[in-house]
């Protein structure tokens, strides 16, 4: 009973709700890689300098230290590359899928998980455009979609996108200085 009780402290504290799928994975592929009749994976294994690296410039490290690309191809041709990024926020972890197209710049990108508190939140964000703010992005720009729509959307969706900024910048870190 004891444990019981400490348990339901702890999570009441730490104030984390259960993941929802906003947009299952596979979804998210086809459409930030249009065209594309297969899909391969691509994992870099990062040494610990350029783990440290990442972690510097972004404030952030991938799991197990290992970034997965996704390509898309169609027949031999290059239709892009994918990225799902986690950022743990307060309330919990978000994922964010970046889109790239062959020419290096952002083709889109999917808000795929959330949490049961952030979702409104989430939501109402992406409902005011910010996904759209991050079109044609190139690998040195800094996103900029969160303060696109500050001033139509509440505080708690606006700091969800400050959220989903982090994960674009991420993905665009990552993609700029480790995906050949």
């Amino acid at each position: 009973m004891r444990q019981l009780l400490a348990s339901a402290v702890a999570a009441a504290l730490l104030h984390i709700s259960p993941t929802v799928i906003l947009v299952k994975r596979p979804d998210a592929v086809q459409q930030l890689l249009p065209g594309a009749d297969r899909f391969l994976a691509r994992e870099l294994h990062l040494s610990a300098h350029d783990a440290h690296r990442l972690h510097e410039v972004v404030d952030w490290s991938p799991e197990d230290g290992v970034l997965t690309f996704f390509v898309g191809k169609d027949g031999g041709k290059d239709v892009g590359t994918l990225e799902f990024v986690r950022v743990d926020t307060p309330h919990g972890p978000l994922e964010v899928a970046v889109g790239f197209t062959p020419e290096r710049t952002v083709r889109g990108v999917i808000v795929t998980k959330a949490t049961v508190e952030s979702k409104p939140w989430v939501l109402a964000a992406l409902q005011a455009g910010l996904t759209e703010h991050y079109r044609g992005l190139k690998l040195a720009d800094a996103p900029g979609g969160a303060a696109a729509i500050k001033n139509r959307i509440a505080d708690l969706p606006a700091y969800m996108a400050q959220e989903v900024d982090k994960g674009v910048a991420r993905a665009l870190v990552a993609y700029r200085d480790f995906y050949r």
